[in-house]
């Protein structure tokens, strides 16, 4: 019955174009649309900016539920995952891991440390960043916008496109933003 009910939902998955990501050697779920880099922000940002995309950089951990949760119910729905293939240049960061990441201020420290020194404490925690980065600036202080934890696909969809749209940088905050998205797509 496990089989079949797994075959089932593999086969609605293809008819409908969603793909859930795999895990990793390192026990993290790898989505097709994540970057794998030498993790220097800059470079990073530098390129992110090359492809006309924006620079968002995902914190994880192994085990994590609600990290399963964003990629198996939330990622793979198609407007979602084309959404952010297409204005977004992703990088993975492991919470617990030892991959040397490179900040915008230069300090160079593993995953793990990063992720203190910018005060991540929750999985998924997203972090979405400006065009440009003043020199000498963490990427905690740099973030535009943070999404700490597991959300829904409206409340995911919308973060993505107010960060596109730079509505960090107007008077409608994400919330008003969400809400007012929100009440336009229930109806």
């Amino acid at each position: 019955m496990r089989k079949l009910f797994t075959a089932c939902v593999a086969l609605v998955m293809m008819a409908t174009g969603a793909v859930a990501a795999n895990l990793g050697d390192d026990g993290l779920h790898k989505a097709p649309w994540m970057r794998e880099t030498f993790k220097d922000l800059s470079e990073d940002l530098a390129e992110a900016n090359a492809e006309g995309k924006r620079l968002m950089v995902i914190i994880e951990q192994r085990g994590c539920i609600y990290c399963k949760k964003m990629h198996e119910e939330v990622f793979p729905i198609d407007e979602i995952a084309g959404y952010i293939k297409e204005n977004f240049f992703v990088v993975q960061i492991n919470m617990f891991g030892d991959v040397e990441v490179t900040d915008f201020d230069g300090e160079a420290l593993p995953e793990k440390e990063m992720v203190k020194k910018w005060g991540a404490l929750f999985t998924p925690m997203i972090l979405f960043f400006p065009t440009q980065v003043e020199d000498g600036v963490s990427a905690g202080k740099a973030a535009v916008a943070t999404m700490p934890g597991a959300f829904g696909r409206y409340t995911t969809f919308n973060m993505l496109n107010w960060v596109v749209e730079e509505g960090y940088d107007g008077d409608e905050g994400f919330q008003r933003y969400h809400a007012r998205k929100f009440a336009e797509q229930s109806k």
